[in-house]
C-alpha cells in the first residue's frame, strides 16, 4: 500500500471509530444541537430541556420540536398557555418561575439546577437558564462529518438546480446557508463581488454561525476566554459582568496554548500506540480470566450451599425423626393406661374378673385365685388414689432455638470479605454537623469505600409527624466515603443520633460496626477564636498561633504581684474573650478545660461588663475586691443576683463548682440541694458546652459529651454578649475543633 493510500486510510479510521464520542450521555443517541455546560461536558438542546422540565414535575408536549437556533443560544418554542399557567403555578423545588424569567419564545425557568449526566455535579444555569449555555458547534461539525461517513452513498444534493436536472452539490457556503454545484456556485458567488469573499467548505447540512455571540450580552461577539471559568467571555462580562474580577486572555492566545496542549497530548497518546495495544491484549486477557474465575467461584459456592442444604435436611430428618419416636412412645404408654383404668369400670376388664372369682364356692380353688387377684385390686386402687399419667405430654426438650445459627448464617460472607470497622469515639464530634472517625484492624486489607449510615432517635424537637415514626428510626446512607471520616450535615438540634460504619471490597460488605449515639447540642454551632486584643495580658497568658488554645503561665510577673500583696491576699484572674459576639438568636459552643488548671472561669459576658473589668483599676490588697475573683473556688458565687450582664462557673482541679443562687434567682441545676456544699461539687466534665439564648436572656452549661444540663440561670443580654474566660495560676483552655476550623479556613 502506498503512503498516500495509508494516509487516506489513516484520516478514515477516526471517523468510524469515535462514534461513542458522538453520544449523549441522556438520549443515548447523537447529539443534536449539543450545548455546553459550564463543567465542559456536551448534552443534547432537547435532553437539556427535558431535565429543566423534569425539575418541575413537568414536559414538554410530546410534539414540540426545537427550532434550527441560528443563533449561539438555541431557544425553545412556548408551550401551550394552560400548561404554562400551570408551571407558573406550580412553581417548583429546584427553581423558582416568575414573570421576569419569561419571554414568548421561552420556557426557561430563571433560577434552574440540574445533575450533569456526565460527571453528576449539580449545574446552576442561573436565571437565563438555557441561554447562558454556548451550542458546542465543533462537536456538532464532527457529528456531522460522522454522519455523512456513515451515509456516504447518500449525496447532498444543490439547492439551486431544478429537478430533473439537480446536481450533486459539491459546496456548501456557510454564509448564504445552501449547498451548490460547480456551475451554481459560479454563478451565484462572480469573481470581483463580496460573494466571492463568502466562506465555503465541502457539502454540508449543517450550518453554523460564523461568529459565536455571547450568550449574556446578545449583541456582542466573544473575543476572550476567562480562564476561571473557563469559557468564552465578551468585553462587556469582563467590564461589569460576571467575570470582572476573573483573569482572562485574547481568544487568540487561549487558542494556541489550547491548540498546542491538545496537539501535544494528541501526539503522545499515538506514540504509545503500542503499549496501549498491549494494555487492550492484557485486559483481554483479565476479563476472560475474570469470566472464568467468576464461574469457578459461583460453582464453588453452590456447591457449598448444597452441602449445607444437605446437612440441614439430614439433621431436619434426624430431629423429626426422634420427636416422631418420643411422640409413639408416649401415646402407647397413655393408651396402656387408659386400659387399665378402663379395667376398673364395672361389669369389664378386673373388675368384672373379679366379680366372676367372687361367685366361686369352692373355698380352696377360690384361696388359690383370690390371693394374686387381691394384689391387682390393691395396685389398681393405689393407682387410683393418686393419679399420675404414665406419660408427660409437654414436649419442652423438643424446642428448637436456631437463633445462633440464624446469626452464623447471615453472617456467612466469602473469606475476602473486609472485618467491621468501629467508630472512634475520641475523634468523632457531633454538632449541627457530625464528623464520625472510625477505625480498621490492624491486619486490614485495603478495602474500596465505607459506607456510613445514621438515624435520628428522637429529641424534644420532635413534630407529631416524627412522633408518630414517620422519619424517626430511618436509616439515612451517605455517600461513599474513601476515608476514615466523613461529615453528616444538617442535623436536628437537641436530638438522639445513632451511627454506624460498614467497609466495602470488591462489591462485597463488611458487617456493621456496633451502633453508637451522640445527642446534638440544643442550639446552632458558634465558631470563634480567642481575642488577643480586648484586654488580653501577654505577661501571663500565652495563647497560640492558631488562637484556638490559651494558657495561663505563672512566670515572673505574677511573683511579683504575690509579692506586693499582703498576707491573705490573691492574685486576680486574667480574662479573655472571644473574638466574635452575640447579639441575637440560641449558640452553643464547647471547650476543654485542662484537667491539671487550678482555677478557670467560664461562661459569658456583656460589652459593659468586660469594659469595666478591663479598664477599671483592681485592688489587689482586698480577697473582695472582685465579684468573680474565685479565690475560695466559687464560694463568692453564691450570691448572685436575679440578672447580671455576665455569667461565669467556676471549674479547676478536677471539679465543676455549682453556685448557690440566692432565694429570688432564677435558676436551674443538676446537683444536689445547694443548702450542701458538698453537693454543689461535681466531677470536671472532659468536655464542656455553654448555650447562649440571648431572646430569653438564659444561659446553660451542659457536659459536652452526655449533653447533660449541669446548670443554668438567666443573665442580662442588654448588650453584646462573649464568651468569656478567666484564669489564674496554671490553667489551660482548648476550643473544639469543630468551633474554630471555619474560622481559620477563612
Amino acid at each position: 500500500m502506498s503512503a498516500e493510500m495509508r494516509r487516506s486510510s489513516s484520516a478514515l479510521v477516526p471517523i468510524k471509530n469515535i462514534e461513542r464520542e458522538l453520544i449523549c450521555p441522556i438520549c443515548k443517541e447523537l447529539f443534536t444541537h449539543p450545548l455546553i455546560l459550564p463543567c465542559q461536558h456536551s448534552v443534547c438542546h432537547k435532553c437539556v430541556r427535558e431535565l429543566l422540565m423534569l425539575n418541575h414535575e413537568d414536559s414538554f408536549d410530546a410534539g414540540s420540536e426545537c427550532s434550527l437556533p441560528g443563533s449561539p443560544r438555541s431557544r425553545v418554542p412556548s408551550p401551550s398557555m394552560e400548561r404554562l399557567d400551570r408551571l407558573v403555578r406550580s412553581g417548583g423545588s429546584r427553581g423558582s418561575i416568575s414573570s421576569p424569567g419569561w419571554r414568548r419564545g421561552s420556557v426557561t425557568p430563571r433560577v434552574t439546577t440540574i445533575a450533569c449526566p456526565g460527571c453528576q455535579h449539580d449545574i446552576d444555569l442561573g436565571e437565563r437558564g438555557i441561554s447562558m449555555l454556548f451550542r458546542n458547534f465543533t462537536l456538532e461539525s464532527i457529528v456531522e462529518r460522522y454522519r455523512q461517513a456513515a451515509r456516504a452513498a447518500i449525496a447532498i444534493m444543490c439547492n439551486i438546480c431544478k429537478p430533473p436536472q439537480q446536481q450533486e452539490a459539491t459546496k456548501s457556503c456557510m454564509d448564504c446557508k445552501a449547498s451548490y454545484c460547480n456551475e451554481c456556485f459560479k454563478l451565484h458567488h462572480p469573481w470581483g463581488t463580496p460573494k466571492a469573499q463568502h466562506e465555503y467548505v465541502g457539502p454540508t447540512t449543517n450550518f453554523r454561525p460564523k461568529v459565536l455571540m455571547c450568550p449574556e450580552h446578545e449583541m456582542e461577539k466573544v473575543n476572550m476566554y476567562c480562564e476561571v471559568c473557563k469559557r468564552p467571555v465578551c468585553h462587556l462580562c469582563k467590564l461589569g459582568g460576571s467575570h470582572a474580577n476573573h483573569k482572562v486572555t485574547s481568544m487568540s492566545s487561549a487558542y494556541k496554548i489550547l491548540k498546542e496542549k491538545l496537539a501535544k497530548s494528541i501526539h503522545y497518546l499515538i506514540s504509545k500506540e503500542d503499549q496501549v495495544r498491549t494494555q487492550i491484549t492484557d485486559l483481554d486477557l483479565l476479563i476472560s480470566q475474570t469470566e472464568e474465575n467468576g464461574q469457578l467461584a459461583e460453582r464453588q459456592a453452590n456447591e457449598h450451599f448444597e452441602r449445607l442444604f444437605e446437612t440441614l435436611q439430614e439433621r431436619k430428618s434426624e430431629m423429626l425423626r426422634s420427636i416422631e419416636q418420643s411422640r409413639n412412645r408416649r401415646l402407647d404408654q397413655l393408651k396402656t393406661q387408659v386400659e387399665e383404668y378402663q379395667g376398673m369400670l364395672e361389669n369389664s376388664g378386673l373388675v368384672g374378673y373379679a366379680q366372676e372369682v367372687l361367685k366361686e364356692t369352692d373355698q380352696s380353688c377360690f384361696v388359690q385365685t383370690a390371693k394374686q387377684l387381691h394384689v391387682r385390686i390393691q395396685k389398681a386402687t393405689e393407682s387410683l388414689r393418686t393419679f399420675h399419667p404414665s406419660a408427660d405430654p409437654c414436649f419442652d426438650e423438643f424446642v428448637l432455638n436456631t437463633s445462633r445459627e440464624e446469626t452464623l448464617l447471615k453472617e456467612m460472607c466469602f473469606g475476602g470479605v473486609p472485618d467491621p470497622p468501629l467508630i472512634d469515639l475520641s475523634q468523632s464530634r457531633v454538632y449541627n454537623e457530625a464528623a464520625i472517625c472510625w477505625r480498621l484492624s490492624d491486619d486490614h486489607l485495603p478495602t474500596d469505600h465505607h459506607m456510613l449510615e445514621y438515624r435520628r432517635l428522637g429529641g424534644p424537637s420532635q413534630s407529631p409527624a416524627q412522633e408518630n415514626g414517620e422519619d424517626s428510626g430511618v436509616w439515612r446512607t451517605t455517600d461513599r466515603v474513601y476515608g476514615p471520616s466523613t461529615v453528616v450535615c444538617d442535623l436536628e438540634p437537641d436530638s438522639l443520633y445513632s451511627f454506624r460504619v460498614r467497609s466495602c471490597r470488591n462489591s462485597m460488605f463488611s458487617p456493621y460496626s456496633p451502633e453508637v449515639t451522640f445527642h446534638t447540642p440544643p442550639a446552632p454551632t458558634f465558631g470563634f477564636l480567642f481575642s488577643d486584643k480586648c484586654g488580653f495580658s501577654t505577661e501571663r497568658l500565652i495563647l497560640n498561633k492558631r488562637r484556638d488554645t490559651v494558657e495561663s503561665a505563672a512566670g515572673m510577673a505574677f511573683l511579683l504581684a504575690a509579692e506586693r500583696v499582703q498576707t491573705g491576699s490573691y492574685i486576680g484572674l486574667d480574662y479573655i474573650i472571644g473574638d466574635t459576639g452575640i447579639s441575637q438568636g440560641r449558640h452553643y459552643w464547647a471547650f476543654k478545660v485542662e484537667p491539671q488548671s487550678y482555677m478557670v472561669k467560664v461562661g459569658v459576658a456583656s460589652d459593659s461588663k468586660l469594659l469595666e473589668w478591663f479598664h477599671n483599676p483592681r485592688d489587689t490588697s482586698s480577697p473582695r475586691y472582685d465579684h468573680d475573683s474565685g479565690h475560695d473556688s466559687g464560694s463568692e458565687d453564691a450570691c448572685y443576683e436575679l440578672s447580671q450582664p455576665f455569667t461565669l462557673l467556676t471549674v479547676g482541679m478536677g471539679r465543676l463548682f455549682i453556685p448557690k443562687a440566692s432565694s429570688s434567682s432564677s435558676v436551674s441545676t443538676a446537683a444536689a440541694p445547694a443548702g450542701d456544699p458538698g453537693n454543689r461539687v461535681l466531677p470536671m466534665p472532659q468536655r464542656m458546652g455553654v448555650c447562649l439564648d440571648y431572646e430569653a436572656c438564659r444561659v446553660y452549661f451542659y457536659d459536652a459529651d452526655t449533653m447533660r444540663c449541669l446548670y443554668e440561670r438567666q443573665v442580662d443580654c442588654s448588650g453584646t454578649m462573649y464568651p468569656a474566660f478567666g484564669l489564674m495560676g496554671g490553667g489551660k483552655v482548648q476550643l473544639e475543633e469543630f468551633l474554630t476550623a471555619k474560622r481559620l479556613t477563612f
